[in-house]
């Protein structure tokens, strides 16, 4: 039994924890896995050691995978790191943005909103980190892009873990004002708001208080697998 490639099986399981589907702590089984996924567990063994080399895994010797459980010192520190590079990426981003990035944020201000009032969880976190990807993505460099995805992905995990919200906590002025500052190249004002919004997101942090879900590993991680893929 083949079954998925192990980028299917790590984009899918990076799919659940950025939509907080698979909080931090949960038991990633390789046989749970192989039979979610209809595939070999040599497949599910190669996919976890890459999301443990992304820092969203932890490989917890005789005892299996677990997703990351962020502790407050390193909570901290990835909001630290993420100030640091998300400065950078809004200094080279001003002024590189289009009618069509401006757009897109817009509209991405909008769909967040709408799913923040329906309760949509899952489409609230999609948004919000689309959002600061598409600022990495006009800054227009690799390296930071790929640095902030990985933070990114480690936010959601500690916002599921101490978040006083359950959420992102993206305020809808704050991302507006910063595609203001971006649509008019204000570099400063970006570099000012961005780096507020951040600190706004970690000051809502409560380091007492780790919500636990009741949902099997299955449920978390809602697969809609297509028979084909695992004959």
């Amino acid at each position: 039994m083949q079954g998925l490639p192990e980028n299917q099986i790590v984009g899918s399981i990076l799919d659940a924890i950025a939509e907080q589907r698979l909080p931090a702590g949960t038991k990633l089984g390789e046989q749970a896995l192989s039979d979610l996924f209809g595939c070999n567990r040599a497949n599910v063994r190669r996919a976890l050691a890459t999301l443990a080399a992304q820092h969203v895994v932890e490989l917890r010797p005789n005892r299996g995978a677990y997703v990351m459980t962020p502790s407050p010192k390193e909570a901290r520190d990835v909001f630290q790191a993420r100030r640091a590079i998300e400065r950078t990426i809004a200094r080279e981003a001003a002024g590189r943005a289009t009618a069509g990035d401006i757009d897109f944020l817009r509209r991405n201000i909008t769909d967040e909103a709408r799913a923040k009032a329906s309760g949509d969880k899952p489409a609230e976190l999609r948004a919000s980190r689309d959002f600061h990807m598409r600022i990495a993505q006009i800054a227009n460099n690799e390296v930071l892009h790929r640095f902030l995805s990985e933070l990114t992905m480690r936010s959601t995990l500690i916002l599921g873990l101490y978040s006083q919200h359950g959420s992102s906590s993206c305020a809808k002025d704050e991302h507006a004002r910063i595609v203001d500052a971006l649509e008019h190249s204000d570099k400063e004002a970006l570099v000012a708001l961005t780096d507020r919004h951040l600190r706004h997101l970690e000051a809502d942090l409560n380091f007492d208080a780790r919500p636990r879900s009741p949902m099997t590993l299955e449920d978390r991680l809602s697969l809609s697998r297509d028979p084909a893929q695992t004959e």
